[in-house]
């Protein structure tokens, strides 16, 4: 499972004209699911980010965490974190999970993430989406549960 973690002061989701998610100081989290990940992928990630001290404390020292600021996080599906575009000129999503799995395992990512107290907003998976943000710092974080050590 990849995730790529953004600082935001406000971010939204927007479906066939209609926002669908938004949230104001917190995450913006884009969450590809990959072939062969597991709640255990899921479970890694989500206690990762909720503690990932990368908010500012009173000293503008990235020292706190989602929970400490008490922020929201918005939850984006990306099948496309799992694009191999190393051949060719057309990236390959054969890395990604298939849709039936991907939609269950990123329901299951927010359901952990909102066990944490974090208000969690979403996007539709599967739609087409507009992703609109304003990234704080800017911070932005890559996260790969297969790397975690």
């Amino acid at each position: 499972m990849r995730a790529v973690v953004q600082r935001v002061s406000q971010a939204s989701v927007t479906v066939a004209g209609q926002v669908v998610g938004a949230i104001d100081h917190g995450l913006l989290i884009l969450l590809g699911v990959g072939q062969g990940d597991t709640e255990a992928a899921a479970d890694y990630l989500t206690e990762k980010i909720a503690h990932l001290r990368i908010f500012d404390d009173a000293t503008g020292k990235m020292n706190l965490s989602l929970l400490d600021v008490q922020g929201s996080a918005l939850v984006v599906s990306q099948f496309t974190l799992y694009g191999d575009a190393r051949r060719g000129r057309r990236p390959s999503f054969s890395d990604a999970a298939p849709p039936a799995e991907g939609d269950r395992l990123y329901q299951y990512f927010c359901e952990r993430l909102a066990a944490f107290a974090v208000p969690v907003a979403r996007g539709v998976f599967q739609a087409s989406m507009s992703v609109a943000l304003v990234n704080e710092g800017p911070v932005t974080l890559l996260l790969d549960s297969q790397k975690a050590c």
